[in-house]
């Protein structure tokens, strides 16, 4: 399985599905799975059960999304990720621009 190169508090654009377009922070990253949950984002509706912490009733929340649907977002534009070393550290770079991510 390749790496996935989405991470936590990543600026994402959607690729695909009913959100197409919208960009968002990712809140979430499942490398195991291979998705991501990105904020306010493939929202849903879940009927929940009343419990001592929660009154119940219908809740809105994030559902994950596959990771091959999101691209890493600069400017407004997507762009691919790849890795390279700089000063002997492993750091992730965009491919568009060649600025370096973290």
């Amino acid at each position: 399985m390749p790496k996935m190169k989405i991470k936590k508090n990543d600026t994402v654009i959607i690729l695909s599905g009913d959100d197409k377009g919208k960009t968002g922070v990712v809140k979430k990253s499942m490398p195991k799975e291979n998705k991501v949950i990105v904020e306010g984002i493939n929202m849903v509706k879940r009927h929940t059960k009343p419990s001592q912490t929660n009154p119940g009733g219908i809740v809105s929340k994030e559902a994950a999304i596959n990771a091959s649907n999101v691209a890493y977002c600069k400017d407004g534009k997507a762009t691919k990720i790849g890795y390279k070393t700089v000063d002997g550290k492993k750091v992730r770079f965009a491919r568009k621009s060649g600025e370096v991510i973290d």
